[in-house]
């Protein structure tokens, strides 16, 4: 990964639809937007983070999401996530992540990320697998 300053931001905006519902999700029975798809939001603003960052063949992986869903948000809504590179070191990326709607934060998270070679990762994900399918 090429070097990156601790403060770099990104942003990715995002309107609530029912797909994004918890009771779409599993994770509750309204329909207002669910806590795995705030998860996702977050995990992908960071991406688009360190998207410029990345050398020929590399990718990051999420390692670790502290995340505090703070308040409802219905269909229509928009979001605004936005995701701060706090450190770096070597491979490890850590961020705080705010989601917020036109009035308020709605979510707040610590996220960590790891470089990755796509190739490697994925020939021990199906060596992993294999592994599995044997027992």
């Amino acid at each position: 990964m090429k070097d990156i300053a601790k403060g770099t931001t990104a942003s990715v905006e995002r309107t609530v639809e029912p797909q994004d519902f918890a009771s779409v999700h599993g994770s509750g029975s309204l329909p207002v937007y669910a806590t795995p798809a705030m998860a996702a939001l977050m995990e992908k603003t960071a991406c688009v983070l360190l998207e410029p960052y990345m050398e020929e063949g590399e990718t990051t992986v999420g390692i670790s999401l502290n995340l505090q869903h703070l308040k409802a948000s219905l269909c229509g809504m928009k979001l605004v996530c936005t995701a701060t590179l706090v450190q770096a070191e070597g491979r490890k990326t850590v961020f705080d992540i705010e989601v917020r709607d036109a009035l308020s934060v709605v979510g707040t998270a610590r996220h960590e990320r790891f470089s990755v070679l796509a190739e490697p990762f994925m020939q021990k994900a199906e060596e992993n697998k294999k592994k599995c399918e044997i027992r």
